[in-house]
């Protein structure tokens, strides 16, 4: 008689149990990336009352009697399925689509989130409004490369840096006539062109085309290169030498009129590139710019040969940022330059079921969730990130509701089995009357 109240007593309390975890569901069902909980029962030991018998000569074997003490909590476990995402408009707003968590920085050490509202800090730094932490990752270098293996550490947005790219390349196009002959003077033909330094200051430099003796067999139109930087000064213009290697002063073109490469087995002494190595007196880093000559031709048409790209900018302050989905933080400069500032980092565990939950949309680790494995977005089922979105709770309410009526049939059941147990005693009391 007693093992049927102890039975349902015990059942009574776990069942409310099972409704505290579906209120907790249906409480979180606005949270931002609220993974549900679930609730599993486990049978407790049962006593046995007649032990099992082996078939013996003519009889069969019997089985055992034994009889249930009631049921026991097995598990409350964390349900990390994908939730859907909503839009926001904000570009700070991040959501993550795959299996990672966002790493930020606690007063205790490194936590983790599927929440990514985050927000610009005082200090340029990505963090979480709700909880003050920074947002985790890898900073870029001066040249914006990513170096993945380095310690994470906050991500800063430098609002107001001011940043310019030196020039390395500049490509031409024309043409250097094949009418033009080899005279005294020389026939020359100049094209000038403006560089940008790493300060950000432009430059005046001129090539110089001089049509030369041909060469080679058969013969080809020849035309030497020279280079000089121009400076004005007063009025006056200064026209400074630049030197090139010596392979690389001169340009020939085949009977076709088309510049010849060197590696084309051709007899001619050029690849359509030279290079002009420049060391600026203003307090700039020197630089080596290339030249790129592949679109000129030597047909008879007039000589005209300019510069048509150069990838060098002034100096541009920055204005804005984006995320991109491989977590990279791509600052917009003022100058036009798009350069990446960091990378966000995602971590990913083994058993993300045995993280703990620890308030404010956070986890920890603990011995059964396994080491966190960081990395960038996209690596190994991570996640991508999706910018101007925030992952929604992943709460189906539909079976909430249905859980909530499960809890509350089950203790309703288990309530009467100790008022049927309760009345059995009363019965037995009431033999002695």
């Amino acid at each position: 008689m007693m093992r049927s109240l102890s039975s349902a007593i015990g059942a009574l309390r776990n069942h409310q149990l099972y409704l505290d975890v579906v209120a907790a569901n249906i409480a979180n069902v606005n949270t931002t990336a609220y993974k549900t909980s679930k609730v599993s029962f486990q049978e407790l030991m049962s006593q046995t009352v007649r032990s099992a018998s082996a078939p013996q000569g003519d009889l069969a074997g019997r089985n055992a009697v034994q009889i249930g003490l009631g049921m026991a909590l097995g598990s409350v476990d964390t349900n990390f399925t994908q939730g859907s995402l909503t839009a926001t408009g904000k570009m700070t707003d991040l959501a993550i689509q795959g299996e990672g968590f966002f790493v930020v920085r606690g007063p205790d050490g490194n936590v983790f989130t599927r929440d990514g509202t985050l927000d610009i800090g005082l200090d340029g730094t990505l963090v979480s409004p709700a909880t003050g932490m920074r947002l985790l990752g890898w900073t870029a270098d001066d040249d914006g490369n990513i170096d993945s293996t380095q310690a994470l550490g906050q991500i800063s947005i430098p609002f107001g840096q001011n940043l310019a790219r030196a020039t390395s390349e500049v490509q031409f196009q024309g043409n250097l006539s094949a009418l033009d002959a080899v005279t005294t003077p020389a026939t020359v033909r100049k094209s000038q062109f403006g560089v940008y330094d790493s300060l950000g200051v432009v430059h005046t430099l001129e090539l110089v085309f001089t049509r030369v003796t041909n060469t080679g067999t058969p013969p080809l139109v020849t035309w030497s290169i020279g280079a000089n930087e121009l400076t004005v000064v007063a009025g006056t213009t200064t026209s400074t030498p630049l030197a090139a290697p010596p392979s690389d002063l001169t340009v020939q073109f085949d009977a076709d009129g088309q510049i010849v490469d060197e590696n084309a087995g051709l007899p001619g002494t050029l690849s359509p590139t030279i290079n002009l190595t420049l060391a600026y007196t203003n307090g700039a880093a020197g630089a080596v710019i290339t030249i790129d000559l592949s679109n000129i031709t030597g047909l008879a048409s007039s000589s005209e040969v300019s510069p048509v790209t150069q990838n060098g900018l002034e100096s541009g302050s920055l204005v804005s940022f984006n995320v991109n989905s491989y977590g990279q933080v791509v600052g917009v400069f003022s100058n036009g330059l798009n350069r990446t500032l960091g990378q966000l980092a995602l971590t990913k565990f083994v058993n993300p079921g045995g993280l703990l939950r620890q308030g404010e949309n956070l986890y920890a680790t603990s011995t059964n969730s396994g080491t966190p494995q960081f990395g960038a977005p996209g690596e190994k089922s991570r996640g991508l990130i999706a910018a101007g979105y925030l992952e929604m709770s992943n709460v189906d309410l539909a079976l909430q509701f249905t859980n909530m009526i499960v809890a509350q049939r089950g203790f309703q059941a288990n309530s009467r089995v100790i008022t049927t147990s309760d009345e059995l005693l009363n019965e037995l009391v009431n033999l002695k009357r």
